[in-house]
This record gives C-alpha cells, sequence and structure tokens, in this order.
C-alpha cells in the first residue's frame, strides 16, 4: 500500500481543517486496511510544534525556507502521493502563498483538495490557485458546483477534478434521548447553530425571528454552540457575543435560548447534533463553497433549514423547501414552526438527509480518497491509465 503525505493543520490544533485531516487519514488508513503510518506536514507556529511522533513533520507558517525544504524532505522521502488540504489562511504570505515555494518543488504527484473556490476569484487569490491547479495531478472538490467554478475561472479539464464528499461520522440514533437528556433538552424543542461565534453567520436573523416561532412553539430552544472567534475575540473581546445578548434581552427570549460558550470535542458537537431537532445556517453570504457543520448536520440526518449558499444549494438542492432567503423572515420564522411543531414532519424530513448522508461518511469517503490517491500513483509509476474515482467530470 502507498504511504501518503498529508499536508494541511493538524490536532491538537483547534481548527476545523485540522480535525477535517485528522479525519480523513484514519479513514484512508482504514480503506487500506492498516495502522496508520502516513505522515503530516503539521502546518504551525513555533509554540504549536509537536514533538514526539515521528509521522508529524512541522512546518513552521510563516517561514518561507521552511516550505522550500520540506519539498525536498518529502522528495527524498518513500511517500507515493501528497495530499494538500488546501485553504488559502492557513499558510504564510500574503493569500497563503508559502505554499506555492514547496508546490513548484515538489517531485511526488499531488492531489489538491481546494476547501476555497471562488466563483469570481480575484488577485491575489486567482494567481496562487491556478498554479496549484496547474501543479496538481488531481483536484478534489466537496461541492460540485467547484468543479466548474475551476473550469470556467483557470480552464481545469473536467476530468482532472473529482467530487468527493466533505467526510461525517455516521448517526447514533439509539443514544439520541440519552444525549438530549445529558445536554438538558429533555422536554424542549431544539433549534442548533454550531461554529465560532462571528459576525456574517445569519445568528441576528434566527434571534429576530424567535418570538414568533416561541408563539406557536412555546417550549422552543434556539442553541447557539462554540466559543467566540479567537481573530474576533482579539480585535474586540466579547462585544458581539454581548450584542447578541442584548439582542435576547430585548425580545424577552432569555428563556428560549442557550449560549454554549466553549470549545466542543468532536464526540460533544455529535453529541450535540444528535440531540437537537432542526440544525440551522441562515448564512448571509452565498458564496460560502463548504460548510463542515452543515455536512455534520446532514450525515447525522438531522432536519436542516438554510440560506442558500453555495454549498447547501449543492448539498440540499433537491429539497428546495429547505433553502430560505436571509432577507424572508416571515418564511423562516413560519416555516421553522411548522416543522418544530410536527413530530411527524420531523422524522421524515430526518429520513430524507439520512438518505442524502449515507454518501458522507467517512469510511466511504476513505475508501474514494484512497482509490483515488492509487489511481494517482499508479500513473506517476507508469502502471496504468488514470480513471475517474467515485463521480469525477468530463
Amino acid at each position: 500500500m502507498s504511504r501518503i503525505v498529508y499536508i494541511s493543520t493538524y490536532v491538537p490544533k483547534k481548527c476545523g481543517l485540522a480535525t477535517f485531516t485528522f479525519h480523513l487519514r484514519q479513514a484512508v488508513n482504514a480503506a487500506k486496511g492498516r495502522k496508520a503510518n502516513d505522515p503530516v506536514v503539521a502546518v504551525c507556529r513555533p509554540e504549536e510544534i509537536q514533538k514526539g511522533d515521528p509521522l508529524i513533520w512541522p512546518l513552521l507558517r510563516d517561514d518561507e525556507q521552511e516550505y522550500i525544504k520540506m519539498a525536498h524532505r518529502i522528495n527524498r522521502s518513500d511517500v507515493a502521493a501528497v495530499s494538500l488540504q488546501h485553504e488559502f489562511g492557513i499558510f504564510g504570505g500574503e493569500a497563503g502563498r508559502h505554499i506555492l515555494q514547496l508546490v513548484r518543488r515538489l517531485e511526488k504527484p499531488l492531489v489538491t483538495t481546494f476547501h476555497t473556490v471562488f466563483e469570481h476569484p480575484e488577485p491575489p487569490y486567482a494567481s496562487i490557485q491556478r498554479e496549484i491547479a496547474e501543479r496538481s495531478a488531481k483536484i478534489v472538490v466537496m461541492n460540485r458546483m467547484a468543479a466548474d467554478y475551476l473550469h470556467r475561472s483557470f480552464g481545469v479539464p473536467f476530468e482532472k477534478i473529482a467530487y468527493i464528499p466533505h467526510g461525517t461520522p455516521e448517526p447514533d440514533n439509539e443514544n439520541r434521548q440519552a444525549f438530549r437528556r445529558q445536554i438538558g433538552w429533555d422536554n424542549r424543542i431544539v433549534m442548533m447553530t454550531f461554529g465560532l461565534l462571528s459576525r456574517g453567520k445569519g445568528i441576528e436573523l434566527i434571534l429576530k425571528v424567535l418570538p414568533d416561532i416561541a408563539a406557536k412553539v412555546p417550549n422552543v430552544l434556539y442553541a447557539i454552540v462554540g466559543q467566540t472567534h479567537p481573530e474576533v475575540k482579539k480585535w474586540e473581546g466579547e462585544r458581539y457575543r454581548e450584542e447578541l445578548a442584548a439582542l435576547i434581552r430585548a425580545n424577552g427570549m432569555e428563556r428560549h435560548v442557550m449560549m454554549v460558550d466553549n470549545y466542543l470535542e468532536e464526540s460533544e458537537l455529535v453529541n450535540y447534533l444528535t440531540a437537537c431537532d432542526i440544525y440551522v445556517t441562515p448564512y448571509p453570504g452565498l458564496q460560502q463553497i463548504t460548510s463542515g457543520t452543515l455536512a455534520y448536520a446532514v450525515g447525522l440526518g438531522r432536519p436542516v433549514l438554510s440560506t442558500a449558499y453555495s454549498y447547501a444549494r449543492d448539498l440540499l438542492g433537491v429539497y428546495p423547501e429547505l433553502l430560505i432567503p436571509y432577507e424572508d423572515q416571515k418564511t423562516w420564522g413560519e416555516r421553522a414552526a411548522e416543522l418544530l411543531a410536527n413530530d411527524v414532519r420531523l422524522r421524515e424530513w430526518g429520513n430524507k438527509i439520512e438518505r442524502i448522508g449515507k454518501s458522507m461518511h467517512w469510511p466511504k469517503v476513505g475508501k474514494r480518497f484512497e482509490q483515488l490517491i492509487a489511481e494517482v500513483s499508479r500513473v506517476e509509476a507508469g502502471i496504468g491509465q488514470s480513471a475517474p474515482s467515485g463521480q469525477a467530470y468530463g
């Protein structure tokens, strides 16, 4: 079995991409049927360097020379392919351009997963993404619309792009009631939002329509789960959380809102998502190409309501009634209340969403990713021709 080296942030860093890469690595090794021995190039700051694990290769985020040295280390190693988990913000330099120093020097085949793809890319992001795309043997996207964007913006051939969905845990419906008791939601009907707290996630929208929902569903609870984003906290402390608290008090909704100001470990997040009745992503911006939290909610089979941003349209497009314009507060209030007040409808929607989520569970995602890497490695070695893995384009 060929070894893969992953380039990403990595646990124990509190970062969605670090968690994603951890689970992808686990799932791929499970698909290979062996213990993990694939190295990780862990992008980090000096104080985050992990010691003692020979499979974790630290890459100092802001030192351009370190990217060059890491390329040489990878080339000298016995890995067969490189998995780059690309997000502009995790690498050093303007728009993360330091990663180009590594990519340009690689002698191993590169498979890049783009976690951000812009419909209309602009400088400096466009030139960086174009070069990475050109130097990649394959590109993985988690949103089928991203394939169109890459083809239109950079001329990337569709046959070079593979769609593999965002991985998620598998549902644990047998323990749902136990999770609800554990959290204290036994007698509540719960809407939930999760993520690092920051402006621009539409939380105010739900708080504004909550009085109308509570009038129809007296035991409704809106759970806002997650710590304040560290960058937000750095610049303004807890001002935003305090603004939300003031809005809650002004609307008399203290009994109907629960703010969980904690960092949740993976198992805790899964418990919260499993326990909620509806998961909401009311994002006002429509360009977001992926959402790990929406992916998890769908993978766990929870009913969802969302604005029609890019990832939500791709994932839930077969059920347009679940996608509500941000500015349409009336429909948000009515649709949420209709669902929350009807146990039968909630179960029906849970079953529909669970069918979508079956293809997203980590064992299936890991298998598809492992097959794609194996194909790229065989082609590089001159053993065979590339064939689409999972769903490709072209």
